[in-house]
């Protein structure tokens, strides 16, 4: 046995254990890296740090526009992006405030360009006081009405924070290009989350969409109307998964639809 194989084999168990989990945690250096590119280049809305009370992360605040104010929008992206990423997050972040509604687009826990989803599953513990922190937020704003809505990983992430947590402010969840979680992990078991949310639910996906959403949308519709008379999908013809040049659709879809359940 090596030099480093002696060291760990007199490190203790739960010593390894500590070492695991912090390999595992939101790689902190690329949030940092991401946040110094989004500030400088800002034109809409405003960059705030939020406070899980272990630390600080980013999220960017736009604030509605227009005579009627219907509520915030929180708005979660998908496996290693940022707040402001361009596929879904970032038409959603700049144009719902047009039609009436603040948004406060949070920056997730993240991996290294390398990781693999399944490892994903590490962070989700990591999720809720993130979510807990932009709802307080919005809170201190006035605002005590607000919808999540998820883009792919960011879906995960939302029905864990969901299926654990009740936030009378929480009225509605939007899930776009929601997969069925990430596999050998049942806390990310998105579908078995979702249905233990009692919100209604709007289950958007594109008609060009990646393979293992459009596997899910037929065996999650009956699953998840069983569970939840206010569940509904709507697929958006020609989207792909980021919705290239189906953003119009997208927002209209959005707004449509909460505008007849949160009038």
């Amino acid at each position: 046995m090596n030099r480093y194989g002696r060291l760990l084999g007199a490190m203790p168990l739960f010593a390894l254990a500590l070492c695991a989990d912090a390999a595992l945690a939101s790689d902190e250096a690329k949030e940092k890296r991401w946040e110094a590119q989004i500030v400088d280049s800002l034109l809409v809305g405003e960059a705030v740090k939020l406070n899980t009370g272990k630390g600080e992360f980013l999220g960017l605040y736009a604030p509605a526009e227009g005579p009627q104010v219907h509520g915030a929008v929180l708005l979660l992206h998908g496996m290693g992006a940022h707040p402001a990423w361009p596929d879904v997050i970032e038409p959603l972040r700049t144009r719902l405030p047009e039609a009436g509604w603040h948004t406060l687009s949070l920056q997730l826990p993240i991996l290294g360009n390398d990781a693999e989803e399944k490892e994903y599953a590490a962070l989700l513990d990591e999720v809720p006081s993130r979510l807990r922190a932009g709802v307080d937020f919005l809170k201190t704003r006035g605002i005590d009405r607000v919808v999540i809505i998820g883009h792919s990983m960011g879906n995960t992430m939302a029905a864990y924070y969901l299926a654990a947590e009740a936030d009378a402010a929480i009225k509605a969840v939007v899930v776009v290009s929601v997969g069925a979680g990430i596999a050998g992990a049942a806390k990310a078991d998105t579908n078995g989350n979702l249905a233990r949310v009692k919100l209604p639910i709007l289950d958007i996906y594109g008609s060009q969409d990646e393979k293992v959403v459009l596997q899910g949308v037929k065996a999650r519709a009956p699953h998840l109307a069983k569970s939840n008379p206010d569940y509904s999908q709507r697929r958006i013809d020609g989207a792909d998964h980021f919705y290239h040049g189906r953003e119009n659709e997208l927002v209209s879809a959005i707004t449509g639809w909460l505008g007849q359940r949160l009038p």
